[in-house]
């Protein structure tokens, strides 16, 4: 590792610099929401940004504080990998058996931004997940932006050409390439098509009311699709001996979207991180 991957990540990360309002939804792997808080998440550049200070409030519906935690640090430790426009992932670097795991993976987009936490618990189930939508305090939202609620299998019906980048976490230089994602509707079942250098996937998934299940891979995997557009896309159990990934994503608008994908290999090692920023170019 290098310290101009150590500058260039923390420099990365101060684009996040600032107070956060928004929620933090609590949902369970079957899409039913549990509960939700609204929060403030401050983070503040001290020592000429050389440190960060991360402070962490919930609220309850009366406007009680009822969670307050403070951090500070100066740098990121081996589970985080942060892009140029700011947006990481941070999570267990390790996959292990009888262990709990899991991962965040956070986009952002100008005075916006979404995170979505995958947990699984000691018996290597898929147990809760947490969605956190944010905007930068006294900032209004671009009256440009149309309304999006929960993502719905329509919104994602078209074709998609993208631009992905994969960071290491051995810090390598970063991997660049063009994807291409086609996704259609037919009654309860969604088709998808991926294509990018050396891959093609076919797949498909049964609809199920905000879950797209897929059933013919190596393992079960499905897609729970979420308010605000988010998408968070798991398997049910992390599979033992298997390459498997963690993924979630976001449209931003109609026809733009970005997929954040954290890749584990078959001894359960976390291996890379990769965003996608997606533009429909037809319906």
């Amino acid at each position: 590792m290098t310290d101009l991957g150590a500058s260039s990540q923390w420099s990365n990360l101060l684009q996040n610099l600032g107070a956060w309002q928004g929620s933090f939804t609590q949902i369970s792997p079957d899409g039913t929401i549990e509960a939700d808080s609204p929060s403030l998440v401050t983070l503040a550049g001290l020592n000429d940004n050389r440190t960060v200070r991360q402070t962490i409030q919930k609220f309850s519906s009366t406007g009680a504080v009822i969670y307050d935690r403070v951090l500070e640090y100066s740098s990121l430790n081996r589970g985080v990998l942060v892009f140029e426009n700011g947006a990481f992932s941070q999570g267990s670097i390790q996959y292990g058996p009888f262990s709990e795991f899991g991962a965040e993976l956070g986009f952002i987009d100008g005075d916006r931004r979404l995170r979505v936490v995958q947990l699984f618990d000691k018996a290597s189930q898929l147990a809760k997940i947490t969605l956190i939508r944010e905007q930068r305090q006294d900032t209004p939202i671009a009256e440009s932006l149309p309304p999006i609620q929960s993502l719905t299998p329509e919104q994602l019906v078209g074709e998609w050409q993208g631009e992905s980048v994969t960071l290491y976490p051995d810090w390598r230089n970063p991997a660049r390439y063009s994807t291409r994602l086609s996704v259609r509707l037919e009654g309860n079942q969604l088709h998808q098509s991926i294509s990018a250098p050396g891959i093609e996937l076919t797949s498909t998934a049964q609809v199920d009311g905000p879950i797209l299940r897929f059933q013919q891979g190596r393992y079960p995997v499905q897609v729970l699709l979420l308010p605000d557009g988010a998408s968070a896309t798991t398997p049910l159990t992390v599979p033992r001996g298997q390459s498997f990934f963690l993924e979630a994503g976001w449209l931003l608008h109609p026809n733009r979207r970005q997929r954040m994908i954290r890749s584990y290999d078959a001894r359960g090692e976390w291996v890379s991180l990769t965003l996608v920023t997606e533009q429909k170019i037809s319906s």
